[in-house]
């Protein structure tokens, strides 16, 4: 595995994982903020909640996109391999 899959795999983990913490904190938020109960700063933690994960949505879209272009780059930069060696000896 060389340098440039490995990072492009580790990336990819670390992206589902955070999409997972924002899709679930943007639920509790949603849940809080939709409650039933009259007592106004649980709902204001709600709406904190659905704010912070808006803005966490927005930052692992820049940060996805960033860490894809770097990718990218490197692959297209890359150092190719070198030339398989000729046997340049006269036998007989």
């Amino acid at each position: 595995m060389d340098l440039v899959s490995f990072v492009r795999q580790l990336t990819v983990q670390v992206m589902v994982v955070a999409w997972g913490i924002f899709i679930l904190t943007w639920i509790v938020g949603w849940a809080l903020r939709g409650s039933p109960i009259p007592l106004t700063r649980i709902k204001k933690t709600g709406h904190s909640l659905i704010e912070d994960a808006v803005w966490a949505a927005f930052w692992l879209a820049m940060g996805g996109t960033v860490f894809s272009l770097i990718t990218y780059i490197v692959s297209q930069i890359g150092i190719p391999a070198p030339p398989p060696p000729v046997n340049t000896t006269i036998g007989g």
